[in-house]
Order: C-alpha cells, then structure tokens, then sequence
C-alpha cells in the first residue's frame, strides 16, 4: 500500500459508525497483519454494545476483519504500540466512558461525556 502512514503491527480502535439509532454498536480493536490496495487487514477482537446490560461486551474469539480505513462509516484510532490488545476492556473512569488494558493504555470513547 503506497503512501500509508500504517505498519503491519501498528494497533488500531476502530469505530463503526451507526447510521440509524438502533443500529449495533460495534467497535473493533487490532493490530493490522497486513497491507493489500486501499484495505488493511486486522486482527483483534470485536466489541458490542449491550443496550439491555447497558455495557461493552468483548467477543471472546479472535477474529480476523479486512477494512477500508478511508470509508466514510469508519471512525480509527492509532493506539501505542505497548497497549495489550487481548486486555482491552470498556469502562467509566471519572464520569467518563473509557477503553483501557488497565496498565499503560486508557483512551476516552465520548469526548463529550458518559454517552455509552
């Protein structure tokens, strides 16, 4: 893939935008095994909201995906390298909404408050 800033083991968050308000939440986090035309292929885990729970649920498999990282109904995230991927988990911290491996990694979800 010419001109990409991305590594094969560069590690990603990436936010599926919801087109309608009943759409699934889903969000996906990785590290990106490979580089091929405009997609990028990225292995991690998938992460979806539990509207009845009121909370982030991990997918325990690992799972290979393929994306586009310039489609529109992307949002992606560049995470450092040192974060474990396989420890990510969803929770609040401070009023805020946060995903975090619980050592060196914690990124807000909602700049803009607790909205899960």
């Amino acid at each position: 893939m010419p001109d990409s800033n991305l590594k094969v083991g560069t590690k990603l968050h990436i936010v599926t935008r919801r087109l309608f308000e009943a759409d699934l939440r889903r969000h996906f986090v990785g590290a990106v095994t490979g580089l091929f035309n405009h997609c990028q292929e990225v292995q991690g885990y998938a992460f979806v909201f539990q509207p009845g729970k009121n909370e982030w649920q991990r997918r325990p498999e690992l799972r290979t995906r393929i994306f586009s990282l310039g489609a529109a109904g992307l949002i992606v995230n560049v995470i450092p390298p040192d974060a474990d991927v396989a420890a990510l988990k969803y929770s609040v911290v401070e009023n805020r909404l946060v995903v975090t491996d619980g050592a060196s990694f914690t990124h807000d979800i909602n700049e803009f408050g607790i909205s899960r």
